[in-house]
């Protein structure tokens, strides 16, 4: 049996004495597309901080590929949510994607032909290259997330984490972000992405996190997309979702 990409045991948060995240348990095979979904407030992103040592647990640990998360940082990629970035920040596209080449060169070394290599590849794939001169700040939402993928493309891991990379985006852009994301699970890549559109979450993922604190549920999308476990997730608010699910379970079969 091979050994997860990612395993959390008994990993809970607490903010100002106050839990927002439960003992989860999970454990993520390698090479899967992974969507994490659930109300507001339900610890999403905590969950990803918390995982990627932002934020502190108040208990459990976390493993990556078997390791510890600090003797494997190196093999994790992390795209955060745009609203938490400083868009006033003067760097240019080029100068943020030639960021993921970072952890390769280390301390001492220069940004080289290499890197800049690595950069411009990563900004085409995600059709940004003619925008490598342009300031972060002037480009549409769109086009920021697209570069902020580039840098994550840039890093070479092979386990990535990304927070609701499809909100503001328009539809061409996320219908390039997935089809990269699908890309990147057919080379062998785990990607755990924070997501907040059910109508898409069972279209775009092999495996779903449902989560309100506590972890209701994690597991192959046609398993765990059903009206009983998003009820549990969501509790009242679920109408229009419970149809959902219950066309997707009979388009099924």
């Amino acid at each position: 049996m091979s050994t997860p990409a990612l395993e959390t045991h008994d990993l809970t948060v607490t903010y100002h004495k106050r839990p927002v995240l439960y003992g989860v348990d999970l454990a993520i095979p390698e090479g899967n597309l992974v969507g994490i979904i659930g109300p507001n407030g339900a610890g999403k992103s905590t969950f990803i901080k918390a995982v990627m040592g932002v934020v502190p647990g108040s208990s459990g640990w976390v493993k990556v590929f078997g390791k510890p998360l600090k003797d494997m940082r190196h093999r994790v990629g992390y795209v955060p949510q745009r609203e938490s970035v400083d868009w006033d920040f003067p760097v240019t596209v080029m100068d943020v994607a030639l960021m993921g080449t970072y952890g390769e060169l280390g301390l001492f070394r220069r940004v080289g032909k290499r890197e800049r290599m690595i950069a411009s590849e990563s900004l085409d794939k995600v059709g940004m290259l003619p925008y490598a001169n342009r300031q972060i700040g002037n480009l549409s939402g769109g086009q920021q997330q697209r570069v902020f993928l580039a840098r994550a493309l840039a890093q070479d891991s092979d386990l990535y984490f990304m927070d609701e990379p499809f909100v503001g985006v328009d539809a061409a852009t996320e219908r390039a972000i997935i089809e990269l994301l699908q890309e990147m699970r057919a080379q062998g890549k785990t990607v755990i992405v924070v997501h907040h559109d059910l109508q898409s979450a069972q279209q775009y993922f092999d495996m779903l996190m449902l989560l309100n604190m506590r972890l209701v549920a994690c597991g192959k999308t046609k398993d765990i997309f059903t009206t009983e476990l998003l009820q549990k997730t969501y509790g009242g608010k679920l109408t229009i979702l419970s149809e959902m699910a219950d066309k997707a379970a009979k388009s099924s079969f």
